[in-house]
Order: C-alpha cells, then sequence, then structure tokens
C-alpha cells in the first residue's frame, strides 16, 4: 500500500478508514521520504523503531474499532520538546547528553490522539534565530529553495511539511517561530492565544520555567482544516468536565466577517511584494463577501507595541544566560505587564469592529542563509534598502505581546517563485475563528 504524495491529515485518516492503508504503510512512507533526501537535514532526532511499533499498534486499535482524532498519523515535533528517552538540546553541544524522562505534556496528548512521533526536527540554536542552524545538527535547507533560510526557530517543523515528510508538526513562537517558518515555505501554522496550550516539557533542559507572558506552542500543518485538528487535540477540548475550551468561531460565512488589512510597520521595512500579498489576500474575503477595510482610529499604536515587546522578549531571552543583566527592575517589569494588559483592552475594542486583522508575517520573502546572523548588525536587503534584521521582530509582536491567536496562510508567490504567507489575528480565545480565515484563502 502507497501513499499519494503530499497528503494531509484529513486525506490520510480518509485512507485509513477506508481500508486503502494502514498505519505502518504510512509510516514506513515517511521514513522512506525522510531518508531519501538527508541535505535536507530536517529530521534531526530519529525514533523509527518505536513510531513503527506505535503504528502497528494504532493499526491493532482500529482494527478493534477504536477511533481517535489523529490515530495511525505520522509526525514529527520540533526538537526543543521532550520525549522520553530522547534527546533535546535546543541546539546546544553542552547538552547533547540529555534525555529526557517523561514527554511534554503536549506530545502526550498528541500520541493519545492516536499520533505516531517519527521524530524530532530541526532548529535554531537556543531558538533565538530565522535560520534553523545549530552546532549540533547543522543546518536546515528549505525545500522551496535549498539557497534559502526555512526560517526559524521551527524551521525543521515548517520544512518537513513542505518537502512532504510529515502532514503535521508542533512548534512554539514567542518571536514567530511558528509563523516565519510557515510563511516561508509555504505553509500552515497557528499561534494560539496564550496560555490556551500546555508548555510543560518544553523547558530548556535541565530547567522547569515559569510560563512567561509571551512564548506559546502550536501546530503546523499542510492545511487549515488540520490545523484545527490538532489544536483541539492538544487543548484537550472538553476534558476539563466537558467544558469546550475553544468556543465556537462567531460568523458562519465570509459575509459576516469584517477584516482590517495592514500593509506596514513604523518600527520595520517590508517588501512591495509582501504588502501585495496582503491585498491578495484581503481581494479573496472581498469576493466571497467580506467586509474588507485598510484603516482604523482603533487600531493600537503599533510602534508603541514593538517597544514594549522587545523590552520583555530581551528580558525573558536573557534569563539563565551565564553572567546576563536584567535590562529592566521588578517595578519596570511589573509596569510593563501592567501595559500588556492595556493592550489587550485596546485590541478588544478594535475587535468590537473587526472579526479579524491580517497582515505580513516577515518584511520578504524567505532570504537567502545567513552564517551566523549578529542580532545587533546583520541586515537584509528589501526593496533595495538595507534594515536591520532584528526589526523584523515588529511583525511578530503584533500578536504576541498581547497573547492574541494568529494562524498563517500561504496565499501567493514572489517574483522569485517563493512562498508570501500572511498572519490572520484574531481576539483572545478566537483561535477557532482565525483559522476558519486561513481555510477561506486557501
Amino acid at each position: 500500500m502507497t501513499t499519494a504524495y503530499p497528503m494531509t491529515c484529513s486525506a490520510m485518516l480518509a485512507a485509513l478508514e477506508q481500508g486503502a492503508t494502514t498505519a505502518l504503510a504510512l509510516c514506513d512512507d515517511a521514513i522512506a521520504r525522510i531518508e531519501a533526501d538527508p541535505e535536507l537535514n530536517i529530521v534531526a532526532v530519529r525514533d523509527f523503531d518505536r513510531a513503527r511499533l506505535q503504528a502497528q499498534q494504532a493499526d491493532a486499535a482500529r482494527a478493534r474499532g477504536e477511533r481517535r482524532p489523529l490515530l495511525g498519523i505520522p509526525m514529527t515535533v520540533k526538537e526543543s520538546f521532550n520525549i522520553e528517552g530522547l534527546p533535546t538540546t535546543w541546539g546546544y553541544p553542552f547538552n547533547a547528553r540529555f534525555r529526557a524522562t517523561q514527554d511534554a505534556l503536549a506530545v502526550a496528548r498528541l500520541k493519545a490522539g492516536g499520533a505516531v512521533i517519527l521524530g524530532k526536527t530541526n532548529v535554531a540554536l537556543g531558538l533565538g534565530d530565522y535560520e534553523s542552524n545549530n552546532p549540533v545538527y547543522g543546518r536546515t535547507l528549505n525545500p522551496r529553495d535549498r539557497s534559502r533560510s526555512p526560517g526559524g526557530s521551527s524551521g525543521g517543523s515548517a520544512a518537513a511539511l513542505a518537502a512532504g515528510l510529515v502532514p503535521l508538526e508542533l512548534g512554539s513562537d514567542i518571536g514567530g517561530s511558528l509563523r516565519v517558518p510557515a510563511h516561508f515555505c509555504g505553509v500552515f501554522a497557528h499561534k494560539p492565544t496564550h496560555g490556551l496550550l500546555p508548555g510543560r516539557g518544553h523547558d530548556f533542559p535541565n530547567h522547569v520555567a515559569a510560563q512567561d507572558p509571551l512564548s506559546v506552542i502550536g501546530p503546523m500543518a499542510r492545511s487549515a482544516g488540520d490545523l484545527e485538528l490538532a489544536l483541539r487535540v492538544l487543548a484537550d477540548d472538553g476534558a476539563e468536565g466537558g467544558r469546550p475550551l475553544l468556543p465556537a468561531p462567531g460568523a458562519d460565512g465570509t459575509r459576516s466577517v469584517r477584516v482590517l488589512a495592514l500593509h506596514t510597520h513604523p518600527a520595520c521595512a517590508t517588501s512591495k511584494e509582501t504588502q501585495a500579498a496582503v491585498d491578495t489576500a484581503a481581494q479573496r474575503l472581498a469576493k466571497r463577501g467580506a467586509t474588507v477595510s485598510d484603516t482604523s482610529p482603533l487600531l493600537p499604536d503599533l510602534q508603541e507595541i514593538h517597544t514594549d515587546y522587545v523590552k520583555i522578549l530581551l528580558t525573558l531571552t536573557s534569563r539563565g544566560k551565564p553572567g546576563a543583566v536584567s535590562p529592566l527592575t521588578a517595578h519596570e517589569w511589573l509596569h510593563l505587564l501592567d501595559r500588556r494588559i492595556r493592550w489587550q483592552q485596546r485590541w478588544e475594542k478594535l475587535f468590537e469592529q473587526f472579526d479579524a486583522v491580517i497582515a505580513p508575517v516577515f518584511g520578504c520573502e524567505a532570504f537567502a542563509h545567513l552564517d551566523a546572523p549578529d542580532w545587533e548588525t546583520t541586515t537584509l536587503d528589501i526593496d533595495g534598502e538595507k534594515t536591520l534584521y532584528r526589526n523584523q521582530l515588529a511583525w511578530s509582536g503584533l500578536a504576541t505581546l498581547a497573547g492574541l491567536p494568529a494562524t498563517v496562510a500561504p496565499v501567493a508567490a514572489s517574483a522569485q517563485g517563493l512562498p508570501l504567507g500572511v498572519q490572520i489575528i484574531g481576539p483572545l480565545h478566537g483561535d477557532l475563528a482565525t483559522i476558519r480565515v486561513a481555510s477561506w484563502l486557501e
């Protein structure tokens, strides 16, 4: 039994239900694809023997009449998630001997849902770059153009989907680490509402950290529908006494949807092609009957959001580093958390008038590989102008500071034939609504 290339989770589940394939056949097919192209360097940690056992168990369960949301679906997860018995390094050589003693909670939920975990995909060093390159596993290439970055830090995750190795991935995001790779590789990703999904087991090796106000974990997939499927499994939706964690999306169709389209950001450069991709998305929604606006007096100050976001981000990312000194006092930190609440209130006012905001994910298409980018000095060429690499955090911070959900969908291609995506930002807990808008752009 063979599989068509590439398949979504939904297509695989249908084939399994019809008896057209088996979980073991899907697993072996995925393993063959991974092994067929080692140059891409996507799956950094391989767990094929245990995956085959999981697949056999999934086939036996299906034969007994069991049905689970992901039963028999082969997938990989980002290297930074703990899987019992496997290394978790975050790309650092000094962590190479670490072996997790239990699965991350999100991984456990995926397994409980029937997923077959083949291994773990490559990451940026310390999860802190737009390249997925580190001293432990080396560099991952973008399947769309091997001379380009697949993004980071969930670059291996997006590359696995773009290369057709698996239909589903699990990543994380604090500075665009789900969204930028999805944009660079032309796949779907969802950064959920902050706190919706469990981060336990997605910790720096040998270090258990308190939850911070920015970072999230989330699914990546080849379709918007598969994002929703995975999100429900990861949220363990309805497990708490039958109370759903994910409220139903508000609008049943595009005719009742009100969209605000953003094209530029005062803190970073954005290419004309990237802005045109936003127009493409807006036009598609408008043709289906959505109301699209380009401006609103309710839009929060984007420059101030970026300033506050970077202050919090730098404080979090410097935490635990040898010799690091906090850039903020305790009172300054609390003041920023107070401001974060006020930003949430400002967005809440805007979302009384709009259902979604569509915006760029990054200021340009996937860039050519960079060696050890320096966040203080490295620049990108955007429409012939040199712009600081680090400034592209501005598009990520738009949703991250206030903890808003954001779904990335590919909508166009650049003149070089590279994917261009948009992020669809919604109100707090509007996760299913932003995924639904992504499905309309599919």
